[in-house]
């Protein structure tokens, strides 16, 4: 159906319950059921993100698929960053940027190295020869039912994917940005109303909220805004990958719309970040949450 018909937005995509799917982390999107919907037959572009550059971390799939997707529809080219097991999702991810006519720069590699994230910033001024927007989406998750159960290496490994590696990234891209660029960091619901079973996750999503208010202060002297996002519950390879088959069976119920948001439904908040629409949006964090209330 096209966007622009007007829909019950409760029932506009699929509602639990869910069939059961279990996946070893990270997860693909490939083996999803229903498969996401990251906007590829209803996304719309309309210049606004005409030849800039951008890097979306964590997008093969998800939130950062359907962004890649978006960006291209408006204008952009993008550099792909994903975990190498991530190869078949960010293949069919890099086809749909390039059958919107963009370039897709794909790289693979461990985003928890700063090595990594400085060759990654390398590579795209070296593809691109300028980074306008930087999307830090990839992130970690696991549940558990109790700290005890969380050890200290996966703590470490949890913040050094979430946090370290947005502080690696932008610290590498700044100097390549020029006034106009952007940076958007994925944070989460969870950074305001944390599930215990999250815990390690979902304090990594509290410190990107903080993180973007403080940067944000920094780089707009610059000309450069810094802003995040906080999603609600997403339909995306996270969830059947690092969550009980229980949750994942009946996951989006708790949002007032009753369903996961698909990641279709996430892309056009980080174009509006990512344009000069939103100009005078500086260290704000817009949530995507259908409904669940964030300060």
């Amino acid at each position: 159906m096209d966007q622009t018909t007007p829909q019950n937005p409760t029932e506009q995509h699929p509602q639990p319950e869910f069939p059961d799917q279990p996946q070893k982390p990270p997860g693909l999107e490939s083996q999803m059921d229903p498969k996401p919907d990251y906007g590829e037959e209803t996304y719309k572009g309309f210049g606004r993100l005409e030849g800039k550059a951008a890097i979306i971390t964590g997008g093969d799939s998800g939130i950062g698929r359907a962004t890649a997707l978006a960006f291209a529809r408006e204008g952009a080219d993008v550099l792909i960053s994903y975990l190498p097991e991530e190869e078949s999702d960010a293949e069919e991810a890099a086809q749909a940027v390039q059958r919107s006519g963009k370039k897709a720069v794909k790289f693979p590699g461990d985003i928890t190295d700063e090595g990594t994230c400085q060759r990654m910033v390398q590579r795209a001024v070296q593809e691109f020869g300028k980074i306008d927007i930087l999307v830090n989406n990839a992130a970690f998750q696991m549940s558990y039912e109790s700290i005890q159960e969380i050890s200290s290496e996966e703590f470490e490994h949890t913040y050094r994917t979430n946090v370290f590696a947005m502080f690696y990234l932008c610290k590498a891209a700044l100097p390549h940005m020029q006034p106009g660029a952007t940076i958007i960091n994925t944070s989460s619901v969870e950074a305001y109303k944390p599930k215990p079973s999250l815990l390690a996750y979902a304090s990594t999503k509290g410190a990107i909220v903080n993180f973007t208010k403080g940067l944000a202060q920094e780089a707009i002297q610059q000309g450069v805004r810094v802003n995040s996002v906080a999603p609600g519950p997403v339909w995306t390879p996270l969830i059947p990958s690092t969550m009980p088959p229980e949750e994942v069976s009946q996951f989006g119920q708790q949002s007032p719309m009753q369903r996961p948001a698909q990641p279709a439904e996430l892309a056009p908040v980080y174009v509006f970040l990512a344009s000069q629409e939103s100009s005078y949006v500086n260290g704000e964090t817009l949530g995507v949450t259908g409904g669940t209330p964030i300060p």
